[in-house]
């Protein structure tokens, strides 16, 4: 307790002139642009319907009504997997940053996302027909291999793990995993479940599916936020964290098993889709400084409204077909990576 104490009272001089109440607001305003994703994607599909059929569905639902079926059936669940996935996304994406301090840090480029998507790949071919649980736990192992990899690959050198070879480490990891997922898909002939899986879509999610991830989903979120101090003060650097007294390689532990969780959760509702976890942070650090107590509950809110959204332009953008998550995130995604690391490219030299 004296230790948290004193964490608490040296919190304070971390920088962070925005202020609760310009938090507050700024989290209001998350939740309210949320909440109005959440209608038009309610709303929007490939029958469109009105605000107030999708309101008397929600709180005056008719089983005799075709278009209430849908949206209880269809719509609700999969605007719920939109928002759990944005979620989880983005806060493994801000821990990640976070703790590794590192700006390019995202579950979809260390190696993360890409280890559950092998891991589900050889789960379509070896073990076919499993339950969702089976899914979700191989989804899981999946993500921890990825980034136990990752951090292997990059803590081979002598002068030890630094963020750069960690961002290099984490793309290597990625790439021979999506090529031994191709090897495996055009030899067993999944080559089109599995591409149309990885491409990332939300339109087959179940209330099944989503009873099933919310206690990891809502224990990952819980980890997270339970470290945000402790992130806060490791991102200044160990030697500052050490000399709060902070237990560095506990909250590394905690961190890392708070992004496997949440990483695995988004994969097996969407698939290993990219970029979010790397897009939220950096703007939310932008509007509510450096403190992670106040970085990881805005990534949280804007992540799972990015994700909505996302899915709603996937919907219009060629209708009457539907355009993949994962290609959205790729077209926003990559000019915001070049950017991020043109401005970083001193670290790298």
């Amino acid at each position: 307790m004296k230790k948290n104490r004193k964490l608490d009272d040296r919190t304070t001089v971390i920088p962070n002139l925005r202020g609760k109440s310009y938090f507050g607001l700024f989290l209001l305003l998350g939740i309210l642009l949320l909440l109005l994703s959440v209608a038009a994607s309610i709303s929007f599909g490939s029958a469109s319907m009105s605000l107030k059929m999708a309101w008397t569905a929600l709180f005056n639902f008719d089983p005799e009504l075709t278009e209430h079926q849908i949206i209880h059936a269809l719509r609700i669940p999969r605007t719920a997997a939109d928002i759990i996935a944005g979620m989880c996304l983005a806060v493994a994406g801000a821990v990640m940053q976070g703790y590794t301090r590192n700006p390019l840090a995202d579950s979809g480029l260390m190696g993360v996302n890409a280890g559950a998507a092998l891991a589900m790949a050889v789960t379509l071919v070896f073990l076919p027909g499993q339950l969702q649980t089976t899914t979700l736990l191989v989804s899981f192992i999946g993500a921890g291999l990825g980034s136990g990899l990752t951090y292997l690959a990059a803590s081979m050198n002598r002068s030890g793990m630094t963020p750069q070879r960690l961002v290099l480490a984490g793309i290597s990891i990625t790439m021979l995993f999506g090529a031994v997922g191709s090897f495996i898909s055009l030899n067993y002939g999944i080559g089109r479940a599995l591409a149309y899986w990885t491409s990332g879509s939300v339109a087959g999610a179940t209330w099944m599916e989503i009873k099933l991830v919310i206690p990891w989903f809502l224990g990952g979120l819980a980890l997270s936020l339970f470290i945000a101090r402790s992130i806060t003060v490791l991102n200044l650097g160990e030697e500052i964290a050490k000399g709060f007294g902070q237990r560095i390689v506990l909250v590394k532990m905690i961190a890392t098993l708070a992004v496997l969780l949440l990483a695995g959760v988004a994969v097996a509702l969407v698939g290993p889709i990219g970029f979010v976890g790397l897009i939220i942070p950096h703007i939310m650090r932008f509007f509510v400084g450096v403190d992670y107590r106040y970085i990881i509950p805005a990534s949280a809110i804007y992540g799972g409204a990015l994700m909505v959204v996302a899915d709603i332009a996937g919907r219009l953008i060629n209708r009457p077909a539907e355009t993949a998550l994962g290609i959205i995130f790729a077209m926003i995604g990559v000019p915001f990576f070049l950017l991020i690391a043109s401005k970083e490219r001193r670290a790298f030299k």
